[in-house]
């Protein structure tokens, strides 16, 4: 039998290094090396000597190196929908935009997928999400489509596999054709799963369970989601308590608040996310911290969607998992991860603990290692450390953006976004000097393009 072959080895020395490990460990000169797909060995100075089958070896001075940051809740499809109904609520929002997201195809799906992982991966995203609700019927293999962009871009990613079955003839939003039967949209969740999830530790492709929200979905559905997910052993998402309509919509329905409605359906715990969670008092935080249940905030689009500020200092004080979402495309025009550190803290600064409220570093723990936290794959990525995935970003901090500004971490997160020289993902590059090296950007662009006009043309048919 032959031996097997010895590992490659990535050599990357002159770096200012953030971990993000639990010690929040820093090296103002330090070095990585990555054996294959793994950190193999990190610290300070330079990095060891005697490596064997170096096959790169990178000189970062002027560069800090940080965790790629890890993106908790998207909506891909909307990529082609942008800068629409620019001035509404959320709910108002919605009511604008279901009509268009009705008539989407696969076609269009792969196509916004490609730009929403594309905006993403060039600003240092190296694990996506997107939680894709709407399956129209006829729409073709839309689940297929989005793991396929994934795949072809080279970011790790999980699928949150949405549903609805809530339309309007039921007092929900969506249109009647736009939604799935309770049992077709739990079988189709199934059948994601089985076909495309890996639970191993290097996973590129995961599957989650995630009925849309209390407003677009049965008890039925959220119920049986949640018993499904953890027949198959996967994650749960799904959006909560992301306005007052949404609490006052709850009370009327249900006869409680959307925390107290999700813990009875058996919708928290440690395998569950939440998209938003803008309006929790004290009680919801509580029984989040007791659940474990994880929380995606997204502090532009909660902005854009005038919805409130979250009450993030609140939550990491009493123990709940919080990463960031960029949320979908529709309500982010830019859809980058690396803005939301800077929004995040600049947004939570607004709120009652004011410049206490949250702290660069924070801010970056929220991206990265709170991210891969609340995805359920905080063993692997998030923080930069040996046995780790080889998942991580140089960004460029010497140059007119960020040059004067003596700490680097702050740098990136009070400074401009910051450009990312390099990207890695599973030990692969992904983005050289603020390019894709996996796909064509410009192809992209053309393609979103077409299919944003065609999807316009045909809503506008009715």
């Amino acid at each position: 039998m032959a031996a097997p072959s010895a590992a490659q080895r990535i050599v990357i020395e002159n770096a200012a290094i953030a971990t993000v490990d639990a010690n929040d460990t820093e090296y103002a000169s330090g070095y990585l090396v990555v054996a294959d797909n793994k950190i193999e060995s990190i610290g300070a100075g330079r990095a060891p000597e005697g490596l064997e089958n170096v096959v790169r070896r990178i000189d970062a001075s002027g560069h800090l190196i940080t965790p790629g940051l890890v993106n908790t809740h998207h909506h891909f499809y909307q990529w082609i929908t942008r800068g629409l109904a620019t001035d509404h609520n959320l709910f108002d929002w919605l009511v604008a935009l279901y009509p268009t997201w009705a008539r989407i195809d696969e076609q269009m799906v792969r196509a916004a997928a490609q730009g929403s992982l594309a905006m993403m991966a060039r600003g240092g995203v190296t694990t996506a999400m997107d939680h894709h609700y709407v399956y129209p019927q006829g729409s073709g293999d839309l689940s297929g489509a989005i793991i396929g962009a994934a795949s072809d871009m080279g970011v790790r990613f999980t699928l949150a596999r949405g549903s609805m079955d809530r339309s309007e003839k039921d007092g929900g939003l969506p249109p009647d054709f736009a939604v799935e039967t309770t049992e077709g949209a739990l079988a189709a969740t199934e059948a994601t799963v089985k076909k495309f999830h890996d639970a191993s530790f290097d996973a590129m492709t995961q599957v989650a369970v995630a009925p849309c929200s209390p407003f677009s979905i049965s008890t039925e559905l959220l119920r049986e989601g949640a018993a499904l997910g953890r027949r198959l052993g996967v994650r749960m998402h799904t959006h909560g308590s992301e306005t007052v309509e949404e609490e006052k919509f709850c009370h009327e329905l249900f006869g409680m608040g959307p925390t107290d409605y999700f813990e009875s359906t058996g919708f928290l715990g440690e395998d569950v996310w939440m998209a938003h969670c803008v309006h929790m008092n004290d009680s919801d935080i509580a029984a989040f911290a007791r659940t474990k249940t994880g929380v995606a905030h997204c502090p532009s689009s909660n902005a854009r969607l005038a919805a409130g500020i979250a009450r993030v200092p609140d939550m990491l004080k009493a123990g709940v998992p919080v990463g960031l979402g960029v949320d979908g495309t529709a309500s982010n025009e830019s859809g980058e991860l690396h803005t939301e550190l800077r929004n995040a803290l600049l947004i939570n600064r607004l709120g009652a603990h004011r410049e206490a409220a949250l702290n660069a570093r924070q801010a970056l723990r929220l991206g990265t290692y709170g991210g891969a936290q609340v995805l359920g794959r905080a063993d692997s990525i998030g923080s930069l450390e040996a046995g780790k995935l080889a998942d991580f970003v140089l960004w460029k901090i010497d140059g007119l953006g960020h040059s004067t500004i003596a700490d680097p971490v702050t740098a990136i997160v009070f400074g401009a976004a910051a450009p990312v020289t390099a990207s890695f993902v599973n030990g692969r590059q992904i983005v050289e000097n603020d390019r894709l090296l996996t796909v064509d950007e410009d192809t992209i662009a053309r393609d979103a393009r077409a299919e944003a006009q065609r999807l316009a043309r045909i809503a506008a048919q009715g």
